[in-house]
């Protein structure tokens, strides 16, 4: 569902409107199904709703958006967040998670999440991708660091560190940190994504990865470490590189995705590139997880100018990786 007041509900009715048109993937909604059909009367849609259960849901899908009720209330309001709405924004999500372990669902994908409301509720992870990963070790007892990803159709970028302030990515890099992304983006394009062999850019943290260390020792002391670790395993991993040349379109041929030291040198190159059509992906935990890469947007909400591409785009990525899509 993702948050109730923005643009998640308008998209996910879109999605499922024109969803022989773009060849969308089956799919069933977990959210509160009052909201849906509130938005839907919004938006001049006429689309069935039908509470169903995930087994029986796609069964429903060519006739009837499948929807599986939360158990918590929400807030109909577009455009309003509401930390009320917390609850049932971290239901679905868990909930979510339970039905790929449990084997009722291939994959999940998630709609975009206001996080300040969630914040204000008390929620204590970063984002859905830290989220997702304590719901997997609280399921399963075991610890898996995640690794985002964003894909879109030219590019595929990874950062090292997520979502942390920018003064903080120095201290927080390692050569092992750095050599484990590596080899957990590795393993999953060869098992998700069919690439025998991946080529991985490693990006440098400094302006032109250091100029030797004249410019910063990071790249010299922590990067260069990890691509000789990464090499030395039988990745073919390239770096420490200068951000500032390694996504112009010859060297994009060069890699099937960039290892970054930070979130946004990962992710303004891909969504400059084509921002409609990038998936935000959580690689190394055992599901798949896709979404959007655009936020809420408060201000489309009811509006009818909600772009679904995002989210068609992330529905298809989540089937083909789970095995069930083209």
């Amino acid at each position: 569902m993702g948050d109730p007041a923005g643009i998640g509900l308008d998209i996910t009715l879109a999605a499922w409107a024109r969803r022989a048109e773009l060849d969308v993937p089956r799919f069933y909604v977990l959210a509160a199904p009052d909201a849906l059909v509130s938005r839907s009367r919004m938006l001049n849609l006429d689309i069935p709703v039908e509470i169903t259960r995930p087994e029986t849901a796609s069964a429903l899908f060519d006739t009837t958006l499948p929807v599986v009720r939360l158990d918590s209330t929400v807030s109909t309001l577009a455009g309003e967040p509401n930390a009320g709405n917390a609850p049932a924004i971290s239901e679905a999500i868990r909930r979510g998670v339970a039905d790929v372990l449990d084997g009722r669902a291939s994959a999940v994908v998630t709609n975009p999440i206001h996080k300040k409301s969630l914040y204000d509720a008390g929620f204590s992870h970063p984002g859905h991708t830290e989220f997702i990963a304590s719901l997997v070790e609280e399921a399963t007892g075991q610890y898996r660091r995640p690794v985002m990803m964003l894909s879109g159709p030219e590019l595929r970028t990874v950062p090292a560190t997520i979502h942390v302030p920018l003064a903080d990515v120095p201290k927080l890099l390692t050569s092992d940190l750095i050599a484990e992304t590596g080899r957990i983006v590795a393993s999953e394009l060869q098992s998700r994504f069919g690439i025998p062999q991946p080529r991985l850019a490693i990006a440098g943290l400094n302006p032109h990865a250091g100029e030797m260390g004249s410019l910063g020792q990071e790249d010299t002391t922590i990067i260069a470490p990890a691509v000789e670790s990464l090499t030395r395993s039988g990745i073919a991993a390239r770096g420490p590189l200068p951000a500032d040349t390694m996504f112009q379109p010859a060297a994009r041929q060069t890699y099937d995705a960039a290892i970054c030291m930070y979130h946004d040198q990962a992710l303004i190159p891909v969504k400059t590139l084509d921002f409609g059509s990038t998936v935000n992906i959580t690689l190394g935990l055992p599901l798949v997880r896709t979404s959007p890469d655009h936020g809420t947007a408060f201000e489309l909400a009811g509006s009818g100018r909600a772009d679904a591409s995002g989210l068609v785009a992330a529905l298809r990525l989540a089937a083909q990786m789970a095995g069930g899509g083209p």
